[in-house]
């Protein structure tokens, strides 16, 4: 079944769309997965800036809104005057206006002055070296960004600020040879203004907002980059805030669905972000999933890193785009196989008619019908086929015809040379007994000495004719095959020369030059000796009577082969006046002869072709008017499976 055109052509179109469309789903399904992670990579990117961008606009609202209350109307006196509560009240209103965790003023000294929360009240120094405010003063600048906030320090703003600072961290992504160590210290966003009046330094005003377990920034870059957007219970987007490789704050969930505080980012991003200050945007993984993250570095006031800003992707949705569009390029190669082998069988359908009703056709010629109905002629290669096929059809019709008129013509031959063979073999045994009679009776009567002069004459002229009848009878006797060939090992070469010795008298006498030309080494051959001498010499009289003087006989030996089987070629080649075209089919024939009546029996060459025929030999004539005749004799080196080798011949 496989091994049909149809199959074959069936199997070509499946395997070539089965290639394409693995190729298509390996390379397709591979560049739409890259181009959509490039894609995300480069939103993440953006997501990225924009996230810095609002961490960035916190710090700035911070210290814009400070360096308000510093130009206030009521801020200098109330500085200059110490008088704290009026401090206190507005503290309290930019802390309500902004959400400060901490504010505090100090004086130039660095004495308290005022700040909210459980210690709030005047000091004599900054507890705990708040480095914001310090750095305003020394800089007798505004200073603003992010600040990092011993247990201390923090303890001395507002001791519940120290409690939520305090993070115990969680052994996921733990560093290696790291131990969990609960971190006391605070990453925070903020800002100190320095106050003048007329060129004197007044103090300053310092605020700003502890980031462990602070929600805002965080669910504010969730909000407005990535809309709280859910896939399959997870966060699409997520982003955090960590200090130093800690999640400090963030909106990344554990498995208990709550926010993964305390839980650590990876070594590679810790080491190319937090150690080498460059920026990572990869694949990462992400507490308990994949995400496409970004992560930056986040420097303190003095240029430190001391932590790292994030925002990831969910990748499982985009995985997801890559397994629906896989399925897709697979649906789509599945639908181009079936439709492959559809159009296979249609097309091979359609292909093979016409070389199915060749094979059809093909069976009906060996059946012996050459007309067969091979449809219509198709105008493609098939067609070039179907026409070189009813060529073929013609010529074996042709052939058939020929054939069948050969065998027609043999067989009246046949049955002609049959016929006359018997007619031969009758007349032959009916008139040979009388006729030695005759003969006998005749040379008696010639031995008598009293006979006539004139009676002398007429019964020698009986005797001659009596002799020719006698001749006849036995060329009647050789046509009918009645007469047996003797084999014998035989130099066809010596047989030829004598042959040639034989006529050479009666040729020079007609002035016709007789040549023989042999080929040297030729093997032994199995003939009868009298009988094959017959044919030659036969022919050399056939030769000689179609030839005026100063004509020429060759005769020629030569080794030849007649298909597979292995012979020898006797050529007798004449310049005589050649034989006409009419007559060349019939020269075999018994009784048939050009010459004039009293001078051929016309059984000479019919005789001939009989003798060679059974030595296993062929006879064969080339003639044109005026150009002579040859003739060409063919026997076989083992006629009949018989040979004999050449050491069986005598020297």
């Amino acid at each position: 079944m496989l091994n049909t055109t149809r199959s074959k052509l069936i199997i070509s179109f499946l395997s070539v769309s089965l290639l394409v469309g693995t190729v298509s789903l390996i390379v397709g399904g591979q560049m739409l997965y890259q181009s959509v992670l490039s894609e995300t990579r480069n939103r993440v990117r953006q997501d990225l800036n924009v996230a810095r961008l609002i961490y960035d606009n916190r710090v700035k609202d911070i210290k814009f809104s400070l360096e308000m209350t510093g130009v206030s109307s009521d801020c200098r006196p109330a500085m200059a005057a110490g008088d704290s509560s009026a401090l206190n009240a507005l503290l309290v209103q930019v802390t309500e206006q902004i959400g400060l965790d901490f504010a505090g003023v100090i004086g130039p000294d660095g004495r308290i002055l005022c700040r909210i929360g459980q210690c709030a009240g005047p000091s004599r120094r900054l507890e705990g070296g708040n480095s914001v405010a310090e750095l305003a003063l020394e800089r007798r600048q505004a200073v603003a960004g992010t600040v990092v906030l011993d247990s201390a320090t923090l303890q001395a703003e507002n001791p519940e600020l120290a409690r939520r600072a305090t993070i115990r961290p969680l052994p996921i992504q733990q560093p290696r040879g790291i131990p969990l160590v609960e971190e006391t210290a605070g990453l925070a966003i903020a800002a100190a203004v320095p106050i003048f009046q007329g060129g004197s330094l007044l103090g300053a005003i310092y605020g700003g907002t502890l980031l462990n377990r602070d929600q805002s920034i965080v669910d504010k870059i969730g909000d407005t980059v990535f809309k709280n957007e859910v896939y399959n219970g997870h966060n699409l987007g997520t982003a955090t805030i960590f200090f130093r490789n800690l999640r400090v704050s963030t909106n990344v969930l554990n498995e208990e669905k709550q926010r993964a505080i305390g839980t650590y980012a990876s070594s590679e991003v810790t080491q190319r972000v937090l150690i080498e200050g460059k920026k990572w945007t990869d694949r990462a993984f992400v507490v308990s999933d994949w995400y496409i993250t970004a992560y930056e570095p986040i420097t303190d006031i003095f240029n430190q890193r001391v932590g790292m800003l994030y925002v990831g992707v969910l990748e499982a949705r985009y995985s997801d785009v890559r397994r629906n569009a896989f399925w897709v390029f697979a649906g789509i190669t599945l639908a181009g196989m079936v439709l492959a082998i559809g159009l296979g069988w249609y097309l091979a359908s359609r292909i093979m008619r016409p070389v199915n009703q060749l094979i059809q056709a093909s069976i009906e010629i060996s059946r012996g019908n050459f007309s067969p109905d091979i449809g219509q002629i198709c105008k493609s290669d098939i067609g070039l086929l179907q026409k070189k096929f009813l060529k073929m059809t013609h010529a074996l019709q042709e052939r058939e015809q020929r054939h069948k008129e050969e065998r027609e013509s043999s067989l009246l031959q046949s049955e002609k040379q049959a016929s006359v063979g018997k007619l031969a073999a009758g007349v032959a045994h009916e008139i040979n007994n009388p006729l030695t009679a005759v003969l006998t009776f005749t040379h008696l009567i010639l031995r008598r000495k009293d006979l006539a002069g004139e009676v002398r004459k007429d019964l020698e002229t009986i005797a001659r004719q009596t002799e020719r009848v006698r001749k006849i009878v036995k060329g009647l006797l050789d046509f009918s095959r009645q007469t047996r060939i003797n084999p014998e090992p035989i130099n066809l070469n010596r047989l030829l020369r004598d042959c040639v010795r034989l006529m050479q008298n009666q040729a020079l006498i007609r002035g016709i030059a007789l040549e023989f030309d042999r080929e040297e080494n030729l093997p032994v051959l199995l003939l009868d000796r009298s009988q094959f001498q017959s044919v030659i010499i036969n022919m050399v009289i056939n030769a000689l009577d179609a030839m005026e003087p100063g004509g020429k006989i060759h005769i020629e030996s030569r080794g030849a082969k007649s298909g597979d089987a292995d012979g020898v070629e006797v050529i007798v080649r004449d310049t005589g006046t050649g034989i006409r075209p009419e007559d060349m089919e019939h020269l075999f024939d018994p009784f048939f002869t050009t010459k004039e009546v009293g001078k051929g029996t016309g059984l000479g060459l019919a005789v001939s072709a009989g003798i060679i025929e059974r030595h296993g030999g062929t006879i064969s004539v080339q003639s044109e008017v005026g150009e002579g005749a040859t003739f060409i004799i063919w026997l076989p080196l083992e006629p009949d499976g018989l040979c004999c080798p050449l050491d069986c011949v005598a020297a």
